[in-house]
Parts: C-alpha cells; sequence; structure tokens
C-alpha cells in the first residue's frame, strides 16, 4: 500500500513523502495513528493544501520536545522489582513501568514513547531511549534494584551483580580447595599406610 507521511516517522521517511508499506502495517499502525493517509489523489491534493498547517504544527511540537529533552539530561528513576541472588529478576520491567517512573518525577509520558532495544530482566542501571517526538530523542537511566538502599549503592557506582558473582566465586573455589585438600589428605594416608603394612 502507498501512503503519505503526515510526519517524520523513524526507519520509514519524512512528512511529505510517499512511501510504500505493508498493508497491515499501514492499517493497524500508521493510518489510526494519523501517521500517514492513503496516497490517493484526492488525499495528495488534501495533503499540499494543509501542509504549511501541519509544518507549522511539527515545528511547534518539536520546540516543545526539545525543551523537555534539555530537562531529561540526567533524568534517573528507580524501579524495585524482586530478584534472586545472581540479580535474575523475577519478570521484566516494562515500557509502562518506565513510563510511570517518568510521569511520577513530572513529566507527562506514554509507553509508547519508551523504546526498549531488549527487555530488562536484572537490577542495576539501565540506558533506555525515550522518543519525544519523531525528530527528538534522549536518554534515561532506569536503576533496578531490590531495595532503596540498593538503589542509592547502585546509583553511587557499585555494581551489585557482580558482588553477587563475586560470592559465588569465592564458594566455588572455596569448595574447590577444600575438595583439593581433601584429596592431598586422603594420599597421604593411603601412603601412611602403605608404610605401615610394608
Amino acid at each position: 500500500m502507498q501512503v503519505v507521511l503526515l510526519e517524520r516517522v523513524e526507519k520509514l521517511g519524512q512528512m511529505g513523502e510517499v512511501v510504500k508499506v505493508k498493508d497491515g502495517y499501514a492499517r493497524n499502525f500508521l493510518l489510526p495513528r494519523k501517521k500517514a493517509l492513503r496516497a490517493t489523489k484526492e488525499n495528495l491534493v488534501q495533503f499540499e493544501a494543509q501542509r504549511a498547517q501541519l509544518e507549522a504544527r511539527n515545528l511547534e511540537a518539536r520546540a516543545e520536545a526539545e525543551k523537555v529533552q534539555t530537562k531529561l539530561v540526567g533524568f534517573a528513576i528507580i524501579v524495585l522489582r524482586q530478584a534472586g541472588d545472581t540479580g535474575q529478576l523475577y519478570g521484566s520491567v516494562t515500557t509502562r513501568d518506565i513510563a510511570d517512573g517518568v510521569t511520577s518525577g513530572g513529566f507527562s509520558l506514554n509507553r509508547n514513547q519508551v523504546v526498549l532495544e531488549h527487555p530488562i530482566k536484572t537490577i542495576g542501571l539501565h540506558t533506555v531511549r525515550i522518543t519525544l517526538h519523531p525528530e527528538v530523542a534522549t536518554t534515561i537511566t532506569v536503576n533496578v534494584a531490590r531495595s532503596e538502599e540498593e538503589a542509592a549503592r547502585q546509583a553511587a557506582g557499585e555494581d551489585l551483580t557482580r558482588r553477587d558473582m563475586d560470592e559465588d566465586l569465592d564458594a566455588a573455589e572455596f569448595f574447590e580447595n577444600e575438595e583439593q585438600a581433601e584429596a592431598v589428605e586422603e594420599d597421604s594416608e593411603a601412603a601412611a599406610t602403605e608404610e605401615t603394612e610394608a
């Protein structure tokens, strides 16, 4: 299906471009969200008539988004979750959790503006991209922790998942060394037994 874009769409094109997309993408995403119109003669004429208004509205929205972007520089939210000893979450942090955290921090944001490159399934500091406008994006830090105390320690630079892994390694080394000590002890006892028998 050919559509004319009413705004910039990432990985697709700029406002006013006529692009060919799959029918489902157009019907389920672009058309209902008013990001595009079918590229018919009537719609192209209508778009050209409204182009100046659309561009003015776009510039206004972009300027507003840039103001919010400057305020979001260095912004961080804390998300508390239950996790295992290795730092693996029981579940994951969703776009809705992040949007709610940013909104409670004083910024209006919906979950469609949060871009997760990969699911957040471990405690730690995660960088997440926020799309404020089709042409304006920023990043925030999501501090995922088991408690407020852990979140503060992570924010100070402590890597809690590393510590947990180090403790596991220490325990493994201890057991390995204990097994080696037992093996040496058994060898010396066996040698002593052989000497007494001889």
